[in-house]
């Protein structure tokens, strides 16, 4: 289990800032919008030019730069935590982590290990459980252990006055009017949501995204922007669809047959699902032939575009982007940190 924390051991007996002496400093590339970045012939490219047609690089460029500050700051805080806390106890790096994961770990039941043995099947090949047993109980036991660092290192937070000032980049997104559930406008958290009917990683996201509207409730709003994906043929048909249930007031209740039927988007199955949620048949089928909402769905996939969308499922929280089917502890750690943003704010 000390693997666990072998980062942090490793930093804590030491934080040391490097400089390379006769670094060449950065290049400058900022400038105005207008400036003349190149011209062919009579045409003038513009700087704002230019970063228009690559923003969503510029974007997913900041993101990845945020991501690596922040991984790089929760380490140091992390191994600054460990070293105030055991000088304050008086006790070694080491004794410290006996104390505090080590002996708070329990040992996995057999229940658990045979979950994990069950729900690895495919992988595991012609294997026993017996065989690989040893193999579940480590990986069991780091991940518990990883956990009660966690939980330990927010503690110290607490404890150590602790406070983050690195601010993670945000992207304006707009709503556009789509789809939206939980709470109202005043909700502390958006999370706007470009997604694919056919793509298998948005339906996985799914569970991770209901979970957050059960837990989170009114503090929570999620607004559903269509992003279907050119080689995903099905998907804006059932864009154009769920956009005619939306016209009925029961876009939520088709949405989630889509994602439960995925495998099965025909048009006879389109009718089928707005028959099954209780729409009115030939209204639906009118606007499903008229496709009124083509416009819209364009609309959505040129803004996602724009804001560095270039996959699904991608969120939006708060403005800070969140790529990919994410599980639930990803929502929570960002829905947390701005419920937390929002309530100092208030209180200052």
């Amino acid at each position: 289990m000390r693997v666990v924390i072998a980062l942090i051991v490793s930093l804590a007996a030491g934080l040391v800032v490097a400089t390379v002496a006769g670094a060449a400093p950065a290049a400058n590339l900022s400038g105005a919008p207008t400036d003349k970045i190149a011209t062919v012939g009579p045409r003038t490219i513009t700087r704002g030019e230019l970063e228009d047609k690559v923003r969503s690089k510029l974007i997913d460029l900041d993101n990845q730069r945020y991501d690596a500050l922040r991984e790089g700051l929760d380490d140091m805080v992390a191994a600054e935590l460990i070293q105030q806390e055991a000088t304050a106890r008086g006790v070694s790096i080491d004794a410290l982590q006996k104390a505090e994961i080590e002996s708070k770990v329990t040992a996995p039941t057999d229940e658990e290990i045979q979950k994990v043995f069950d729900d690895n099947k495919a992988q595991l090949k012609d294997q026993t459980l017996e065989q690989v047993k040893p193999q579940i109980v480590t990986y069991l036991n780091g991940q518990r252990a990883q956990d009660r660092l966690v939980a330990f290192i927010e503690e110290l937070k607490k404890k150590h006055k602790t406070t983050i000032a690195l601010k993670p980049p945000l992207t304006n997104v707009a709503t556009a009017g789509r789809p939206a559930r939980g709470g109202g406008a005043k909700a502390p958290v958006t999370i706007i949501e470009f997604s694919d009917y056919q793509c298998p990683f948005c339906k996985r996201a799914e569970d991770s995204v209901n979970k957050v509207m059960q837990v989170y409730g009114d503090k929570v709003r999620l607004v559903f922007r269509d992003y279907p994906l050119p080689m995903h043929s099905q998907a804006r048909p059932a864009a154009e669809a769920a956009g005619c249930a939306n016209a009925q007031g029961k876009f939520w209740e088709y949405h989630a047959k889509l994602f439960d039927n995925q495998t099965a988007l025909g048009e006879d199955k389109l009718k089928q699902y707005a028959k099954d949620v209780g729409l009115d048949e030939a209204k639906f089928a009118e606007c499903f032939t008229k496709k009124p909402f083509k416009a819209a769905i364009d609309q959505d996939v040129a803004d996602g575009m724009k804001v560095g969308v270039n996959g699904t499922p991608a969120f939006f929280v708060n403005g800070r982007m969140l790529s990919g089917a994410q599980p639930f502890e990803k929502f929570k750690e960002i829905i947390d940190d701005e419920i937390a943003a929002k309530k100092t704010a208030s209180a200052s």
